[in-house]
């Protein structure tokens, strides 16, 4: 009779009559017929009691996750419900085989160039600082993909976000294609918020997946096999790289991946068991044709940073205090800078209308002469290059004499200043003018904008060329040198 029991709990609980069979040692056909047969059932023991059972399961899975909740616990509160129930021992059996039909797997084709894993290893590797003697850990990045098992195993120093995105950026390179699926585990560097459904997808790792080109799936939380490839493969990377440099000591994470390299490629040349292929054939084979490219730029890590459009036609770069052009057209409006390690972005809106090469000096101009009004184009190519190409082709005399000018001044602004205003008389006043003005500024080697003014509106530059005396006239009032001897 107990036997027609388990029999008809068994069957309860969703088991066919090939699985009761099997589990309890009997031919199919006699279950079929205990099944058939409810005249062999005990008095006072319908099946019916097996109903609140399983649904008090359910409950059971939840509560056994809370701390000091115990399987005599729960056992004793389904008795006060239900006094006529299973013992102790039948109960803890019939939720063993409860649990065997809730935590069944399923295997998952891995179709070529489709996931891509990532996850740190749970053990570290030490490095060793040089000078204090320090010993520190080094996070270990792991990489496979699921088809080939074509693995890519990095050291670093956190698994903080910039570590974590340089990771899977190095992965993505050393493959040098593009999977479909990256699968990361809900690391809170990749991870804003788990969730069962749908996690909520870190901004920067999103930014990376838009520039590859590859979809971002993280694993269901506390859901081990989701990862299943890449937890597998750490086990294996322990035995095929961790015991292999533990005896070694590594000052810096670039020694220690210098380290790694030749003994990952020794693991993906491997021959796979019961096979003639190695993960690094499978994966040139069937892989990496169905995979994409990788695209022209190598990902950055983006930070971002609000700013107003000056009047001068530029935004400042908070961080670096650097100052970089817009078109003046977008005067007054508020922009948003993105910007790496190499370069600046600058958007107003959705549209891009700006980009320069970044440049860390402080108090420094990134200027592009096409964003300037024409009028400030002209003031930002002064130089005195410009000024003296100029004066040279209205006379060798005024190139002689912009020469002083500009040798004369100390601050360069002021200095171009007076250059343009002594060339515009070419215009003003005409080139002759110009030309006699400068000869009869240089004999009184004065070199300024105002001396040049004075003698065009003065209209000295048609007079007659003065005789100077250099020396002083003789004067029974002059004292001479000799007298302070």
């Amino acid at each position: 009779m107990d036997l027609v029991n388990q029999i008809k709990l068994l069957r309860g609980l969703g088991y066919g009559s090939k699985a009761i069979a099997r589990d309890l040692g009997m031919s199919r056909n006699t279950v079929k017929k205990y099944l058939n047969d409810n005249s062999q059932l005990p008095e006072g023991q319908p099946v019916c009691r097996k109903e609140p059972l399983i649904d008090f399961f359910s409950y059971c899975r939840k509560e056994l996750a809370r701390t000091g909740v115990t399987r005599q616990i729960l056992w004793a509160e389904y008795r006060a419900g239900n006094p006529d129930g299973y013992s102790y021992s039948q109960f803890c059996e019939l939720y063993n085989h409860w649990l065997e039909k809730k935590d069944v797997t399923l295997h998952i084709e891995q179709e070529p160039g489709d996931r891509m894993y990532v996850d740190f290893t749970g053990s570290k590797l030490p490095v060793v600082d040089p000078e204090t003697g320090e010993i520190r850990d080094a996070e270990v990045f792991v990489s496979v993909l699921g088809n080939s098992g074509y693995t890519y195993v990095r050291a670093c120093d956190s698994q903080k976000k910039e570590d974590f995105l340089q990771d899977i950026v190095h992965a993505l390179h050393y493959y040098g294609a593009v999977p479909r699926v990256l699968v990361p585990d809900n690391l809170k560097s990749g991870v804003d918020r788990a969730s069962r459904y749908e996690a909520e997808i870190n901004r920067d790792l999103m930014d990376l997946g838009n520039h590859y080109g590859i979809a971002i799936l993280p694993t269901r939380s506390r859901k081990p096999r989701d990862k299943a490839w890449v937890e597998r493969m750490v086990q294996i990377i322990y035995n095929r790289i961790f015991a292999l440099l533990r005896n070694q000591v590594f000052t810096s994470t670039y020694d220690l991946n210098e380290a790694i390299l030749p003994l990952l490629d020794q693991h993906n040349n491997l021959p796979l068991q019961n096979r003639k292929e190695s993960r690094r054939e499978l994966f040139e084979t069937h892989e990496k044709p169905l995979m994409k490219p990788l695209p022209v730029e190598k990902y950055e890590l983006k930070d971002c940073q609000d700013a107003k459009v000056m009047k001068n036609c530029h935004v400042q770069l908070h961080r670096d205090r650097h100052y970089y052009s817009v078109p003046f057209r977008h005067i007054g409006q508020m922009s948003k800078i993105i910007f790496t390690s190499t370069y600046v972005s600058i958007y107003i809106g959705i549209e891009r209308v700006a980009y320069h090469l970044r440049d860390v000096r402080p108090h420094k101009y990134t200027t592009m002469k096409d964003h300037l009004p024409s009028t400030h184009q002209f003031v930002n190519d002064w130089n005195p290059d410009r000024f003296i190409e100029w004066a040279s082709s209205i006379h060798p005399d005024v190139k002689n004499y912009i020469c002083k000018v500009l040798e004369n001044k100390s601050y360069p602004e002021q200095t171009y200043r007076s250059c343009v205003g002594i060339l515009a008389f070419a215009k003003k006043a005409g080139k002759e003018r110009l030309i006699a003005a400068c000869q009869r500024a240089d004999g009184y080697e004065v070199y300024n904008y105002k001396v040049i003014e004075k003698i065009i509106n003065n209209k000295l530059d048609r007079m007659a060329p003065e005789t100077t005396q250099k020396t002083l006239p003789e004067h029974g009032n002059i004292r001479g040198a000799g007298y302070y001897k």
